[in-house]
């Protein structure tokens, strides 16, 4: 098939950022499709570039994006990419299928044009229950704009031949609007060969500044508002005087410089905040550390995530904490890869890594069962080839 994929915010390994489109894209090659990407960036000036990136056409649009903006430029820029990607779309030729990818849920208008205009189906993918999430966390108030994207979220979910969702909570959410039967879930990947337990680069941590002896406790990836990092940082003060414990932070977002001064506002010593990193960097940091935190604000809504950070904890072979009361806590309590604490109560926070730090022998065997589940439930090698399944599936329906 010659497929189109849209997602606003591919990156490849050699970028910061979430890779489940690239190796998705890679897989759909490896089976014999050809695939091209639609996606933004600011790296080139042209307004329109063609990339081909190991295999994958990629048709990079200029649009500016960042974590750090604010929630007006944020929309700003959806919309824009949703014009700007809806010419490309509709100027590609004898595309048999169509996968648009969220978020922003204004990323299934090109797919939908493709279908009305071009009789293309498409699957779409819903990697965040949108609008449910910016409504629940506040950012859509006003009642008419809540009904609209409601209704358009319906529209997407109707329109297309088979939706993916990222988790159970987010497949229940889109089950409301269509059968079951029409969708699937097809969870974050872990990348076993890109995070894996090996011995600690020592040049790395002196670099970083980091202190051999301490038990380093790491929240990697967004620092969005929604990731309600303030928790760990009240974590942190609890723990101020103890010298052998340290939080480290990698990655960015909205929230980032907040969490920055709270920690010089209450001189936090342990916390290190240092910034952003490509993957094969990042992977090194993290296996620098004991323990792994994954940490959203307490909303419903965001009980059903499906974080990139936990799948990658796991394949580096590192216990887990989260405090999402969804499926991630069901996972590392019925696999006893970590504990879920109350992100409302940071001493339960605080209490579980002092003991996790007195327990070494836990703290290895519940690392090797968070790896255990990398290689043999969660390996992108694995979830890939589920995900071309479907896609494939979708072809025989077109052919019926």
């Amino acid at each position: 098939m010659k497929i189109l994929y849209i997602h606003q915010y591919f990156v490849t390994p050699a970028e910061p950022g979430g890779t489940r489109s690239y190796w998705i894209a890679r897989e759909l090659i490896e089976h014999g499709h050809d695939v091209t990407m639609i996606t933004s960036s600011s790296k080139y000036d042209a307004d329109v570039s063609e990339k081909i990136v190991n295999g994958i056409k990629v048709i990079y649009i200029r649009e500016d994006y960042s974590q750090n903006m604010s929630i007006v430029r944020r929309l700003k820029a959806f919309v824009s990419f949703m014009f700007k990607s809806s010419q490309q779309a509709l100027k590609q030729k004898e595309i048999d299928l169509v996968i648009s990818t969220s978020t922003p849920l204004t990323i299934g208008v090109p797919a939908l044009l493709m279908k009305l205009f071009k009789k293309v189906p498409y699957v779409f993918e819903v990697r965040d229950l949108w609008p449910e999430v910016p409504i629940q966390m506040g950012a859509i108030r006003n009642p008419i704009l809540i009904w609209l994207t409601r209704y358009f979220e319906k529209l997407i979910y109707r329109q297309a031949q088979h939706v993916i969702a990222l988790s159970p909570g987010m497949q229940e959410g889109v089950a409301k609007y269509i059968p079951i039967h029409n969708t699937s879930m097809i969870p974050n990947m872990s990348k076993k060969d890109e995070f894996w337990p090996r011995e600690k680069n020592i040049e790395l941590q002196n670099r970083l500044g980091l202190n051999a002896e301490t038990f380093k406790v790491i929240h990697f990836g967004s620092l969005g508002i929604a990731n309600g990092a303030e928790t760990i940082l009240e974590s942190a003060k609890l723990l101020c005087d103890d010298k052998t414990v340290e939080f480290l932070f990698v990655g960015g977002g909205a929230n980032e410089q907040a969490l920055i001064n709270e920690c010089k506002k209450h001189r936090l010593n342990n916390v290190h905040f240092l910034g952003k990193f490509p993957m094969v960097e990042t992977s090194e940091i993290v296996n620098l550390c004991d323990l792994s935190i994954v940490s959203f604000k307490d909303i419903p809504i965001l009980y059903t995530n499906s974080p990139n950070k936990l799948f990658d904890t796991l394949s580096a072979g590192k216990p887990l904490i989260v405090n999402s009361a969804g499926w991630t806590k069901d996972l590392v309590e019925e696999y006893n890869c970590g504990f879920y604490v109350d992100p409302n109560c940071p001493n339960q926070l605080a209490e579980k890594i002092k003991y996790l730090q007195a327990n070494k022998l836990l703290l290895q065997e519940m690392g090797e069962k968070s790896r255990w589940l990398a290689e043999n439930i969660f390996d992108k090698s694995l979830l890939c080839k589920q995900f071309v399944q479907v896609i494939e599936g979708q072809r025989l329906i077109n052919l019926t």
